[in-house]
Order: C-alpha cells, then sequence, then structure tokens
C-alpha cells in the first residue's frame, strides 16, 4: 500500500492541475470499488469547483466550493494519470510495473482547461467518498486517525505522552494509525534505524516515570519527520503499484538505510553489525541488532 510520503508525492503532482479548476463533468465507469459510490456521485461533483487539494494520513482530500471534501483512497494498487491539453503524462517506469490497462480505468474527471484525470486500480481496493467539511473530523474515515507526522505537534514530549504506559513494541506503537497517522513499514523501519531504537524496544520506554520524554524520544521525533521529508523529495519510494501524478519515478529505495536489505552491511558509520530481518505483527521488520538499542 502506498505510504505516507507517496499520497503526499501524489497530493503534490495533482493539486496545479486540480485546484482552482471546474469539474465539469465525472465517468464513473462501474458502481463501485473498495465500497459503492456515493449516492448521485458524478451529479454531485459536476460544476463544482476544487478549491484546495489537501492530505489527512493517507487520504487525499479536495475541498469544493458548495463545503463538501471529496475523499480519495488509493488502497493497495490505485493511481492516478493526468491528460493535458498539450500533452499525456503516463506514469512511467516502477520498481514493480503497475497496470496500464485501460480496463482498470475506473473514473475520469473532465476539468476545466481541458486537463482529464484518470483514475486506475487494478485491486479495486480503493475508494472515494464525499464528506461535508464541517463533518470531516468526526466522520468515522478520521475520528479515530492520530497525529500528523509532519505537523507541528510531533516531538519527543508528544511521542511520550502517546506511548506512555505501552507495552507493545515500539515498531507496533509507531504503525498504530490512532496515535500516529500515516506511518508505514518502510519508514517505521528507516525512521528506527536513524534514531538507532530497536523496533522490539517496549513502547513505554520513551516515557520517563513522570512523563518526561527519554532521550530516545527526543532523537525519535526528528529522526521520522526527517526521514518521511526527504522519501518526499525523492517522489516516495515507487514500490509495488505506485506511481507520481507527473509521472515521474521515486528514488528513495536506492538510499534506504536498512528496509529489504537483509544481510546487507549496516550503513551506520563506525558499526559493524549487519541488517536483519524478522517478523512483527504479521510484517517484515529490518534493522541492525547492534546499533539499534
Amino acid at each position: 500500500m502506498p505510504e505516507l510520503p507517496e499520497v503526499e508525492t501524489v497530493r503534490r503532482g495533482l493539486a496545479p492541475v486540480m485546484e482552482g479548476r471546474v469539474i465539469e463533468r465525472v465517468e464513473a465507469r462501474r458502481p463501485d470499488l473498495r465500497f459503492p459510490f456515493p449516492e448521485r456521485f458524478a451529479e454531485r461533483l459536476a460544476g463544482r469547483t476544487v478549491t484546495s487539494l489537501g492530505r489527512r494520513a493517507k487520504y487525499l482530500l479536495a475541498d469544493l466550493d458548495d463545503g463538501e471534501v471529496l475523499v480519495m483512497h488509493l488502497g493497495m494498487s490505485g493511481s492516478f494519470r493526468v491528460l493535458l491539453p498539450e500533452m499525456a503524462t503516463a506514469p512511467g517506469a516502477f520498481h514493480h510495473p503497475r497496470s496500464k490497462a485501460e480496463a482498470h480505468d475506473h473514473v475520469a474527471f473532465r476539468l476545466s482547461g481541458g486537463a482529464t484525470i484518470t483514475y486506475n486500480d487494478p485491486r479495486r481496493f480503493g475508494f472515494m467518498a464525499l464528506i461535508p467539511r464541517s463533518g470531516l473530523a468526526a466522520h468515522p474515515l478520521f475520528r479515530h486517525v492520530g497525529f500528523e507526522p509532519l505537523g507541528n505537534e510531533l516531538d519527543g514530549a508528544l511521542l511520550a505522552r502517546l506511548f506512555a504506559g505501552k507495552q507493545t513494541s515500539l515498531k507496533a506503537a509507531l504503525l498504530d494509525q490512532r496515535l500516529i497517522a500515516g506511518l508505514g513499514n518502510i519508514y517505521v523501519c528507516e525512521a528506527l534505524h536513524s534514531a538507532r531504537l530497536s523496533p522490539k524496544r517496549l513502547a513505554h520506554t520513551l516515557a520517563r516515570k513522570d512523563g518526561a520524554p527519554t532521550g530516545r524520544a527526543a532523537r525519535l521525533a526528528p529522526a521520522i519527520r526527517a526521514t518521511l521529508e526527504a522519501a518526499i523529495a525523492a517522489g516516495g519510494s515507487t514500490l509495488r503499484d505506485f506511481a507520481h501524478a507527473d509521472g515521474a519515478l521515486g528514488y528513495f529505495q536506492h538510499s534506504f538505510r536498512v528496509y529489504d536489505r537483509e544481510d546487507e552491511p549496516c550503513p551506520t558509520p563506525g558499526c559493524r553489525g549487519v541488517v536483519r530481518r524478522i517478523v512483527q505483527t504479521g510484517r517484515s521488520t529490518f534493522f541492525c541488532p547492534e546499533c539499534q538499542k
């Protein structure tokens, strides 16, 4: 599934094409994706102006001029293709090839100015919803979503507060979307290595008995932010079916520190450890047992 940097990269690719444009027509070529489309989906979108395109966790949020929000989730294999009057951007080379088959083109947004944005999803695990902006925070999709890892709130004190008393592993706590939104397996592995923290460490050890953050929490917060920002700058990891909205390839996977690098030397200067793989809660974890404590 695309992780936060991939979704943010898609948002940045779509924003210049969508923001300020009128949705002149919508073609929904099937009645559902993962879930049925909202009632009168195409009719409710026709004639609406996209005032802004944002992101919450792994959701894309297109604010409309009537107060509703078009919520879009990419699922496992969803992606967007942008066709401009002067050129087509067919999202290109991938770590794992994505589908270019038109049979999987399920939704097309025809915009003012001549652009067309097409949503392609072979597995149909993505979905779209229309939710009033005034009720977005309380909606079941969002009411239990945690803090944004790129937001100003994320610091050592917040991590200490979130993890205090938790007997689960640090890896599992970071993947808990009710605590921190949008962190996925790849970037948790990378951030923990950057902060030199073991994924097996108990989460509560990031808080002192009085609730104050430990030095570990103070290291982890900036490591999370730096890891995500580096991945966004590189255009996402482009693993599996992820694609940019503008067709460019993301190269962050070429600079992974530990993810998918089992048995390779640890990249930490001076460390003689070797990257190991273990399984935690059904997910592969890559880490260096020598320098991550």
